[in-house]
């Protein structure tokens, strides 16, 4: 019965996200819910203008991440009014709704999707000097994202009782009251992958691995509604990325990106497996770190670039690589690391 728990979330939220799709795609066009103009880059570089599509980003919906988090929200509520409507064995048991494993998560999740999908419109619609301005855009976004992080992780040191992480074959690592700061640290970082939006394919694939890869440690952590969850998220993500393969219908937008990457730090906690997350989300991880590494290596050594265009993925379109060579490769690499932090989590 644990097995369908999980299999049936997953499954109902991909088919609620394919049924619901025509109809937001139809909205997102007939509003023209994409950018208006670019965000100013600091990257003016011949080879970042070689790969930029700015035609298809400004004529393309950029609010595609509502799919998932509608379709997730449409999912654990059918779930949970069976559950209440026609009480029984069978509902009682799907239901994934849980104040001790799931309330924390979706409720990250969700808050995060409204405050992406208000910068989203704000992007789309505004025409202020905040609208067009990346440098004032992203401190506006890490200042809500360590906010994020500051109330979940009181709520888990205080309310939880979580002071500790645990080291893959060395048992657990006692932080205290730095369990706070750690876990905001966590947080901003993972939100920092959001940067892999920028290919046709790209985030969706790597996401759907990475939230399946926890729903199984979940699993084998007998936290079967926070199993059930991951499997719903990634389920909402398969029937984005159905519409997100070249060429892109929509893209995520913040609304997905933000609510996919805190929900994603706050379930690494939640399975004491955050140490794995790096080797995990592998292809995010590393699209990060090129990303941190060229801006710094840039300023601090005159000019000079590491990578020809960052973050990763980028770069290696600048090598010559076509945009579906680059999305395929990093699906194979996603699946790969998934399973190898599968396994870490397993033998430790």
């Amino acid at each position: 019965m644990d097995i369908i728990k999980i299999i049936f979330p997953t499954v109902l939220t991909f088919f609620i996200g394919i049924f619901i799709t025509p109809f937001f795609s139809r909205y997102f066009y007939r509003y023209k819910m994409w950018k208006k103009s670019s965000r100013t880059n600091a990257d003016t570089s011949e080879a970042f203008k070689s790969i930029h599509n700015t035609e298809h980003e400004l004529s393309t919906p950029k609010i595609g991440g509502v799919i998932i988090w509608v379709s997730v929200l449409f999912t654990v509520c059918i779930i949970y009014l069976l559950s209440i409507i026609w009480p029984s064995d069978v509902t009682l048991k799907l239901n994934l709704f849980s104040r001790s494993q799931t309330l924390v998560p979706l409720g990250t999740f969700f808050f995060a999707a409204f405050v992406g999908l208000a910068d989203d419109l704000l992007h789309i619609y505004g025409h202020s000097k905040f609208a067009q301005d990346a440098l004032i855009y992203r401190k506006i976004k890490i200042f809500l994202v360590t906010l994020i992080g500051f109330v979940i992780s009181f709520w888990f040191y205080y309310k939880l009782d979580f002071s500790s992480v645990h080291i893959p074959f060395n048992g657990s690592w006692e932080l205290g009251v730095w369990f706070i700061p750690f876990f905001i640290i966590v947080m901003l970082a993972t939100f920092s992958t959001s940067v892999i939006d920028g290919v046709d394919g790209l985030a969706g694939g790597v996401l759907a691995s990475v939230f399946t890869a926890f729903a199984v440690i979940a699993f084998i952590n007998n936290q079967i509604d926070i199993s059930a969850l991951s499997g719903a998220i990634a389920g909402g993500i398969l029937a984005f990325l159905w519409f997100n393969i070249p060429p892109a219908r929509f893209y995520m937008g913040e609304t997905g990106m933000m609510a996919l990457t805190v929900v994603l730090a706050v379930i690494a906690f939640l399975t004491d497996s955050v140490l794995i997350l790096p080797i995990i989300a592998l292809p995010l991880a590393a699209t990060t770190a090129s990303d941190i590494i060229q801006i710094y290596v840039y300023k601090f050594f005159h000019g000079y670039r590491v990578f020809r265009v960052a973050p990763l993925h980028h770069h290696f379109q600048a090598l010559g690589w076509p945009r579906e060579k680059v999305v395929m490769r990093y699906w194979v690499v996603s699946v790969i690391s998934a399973i190898i932090g599968v396994i870490l989590v397993l033998i430790s």
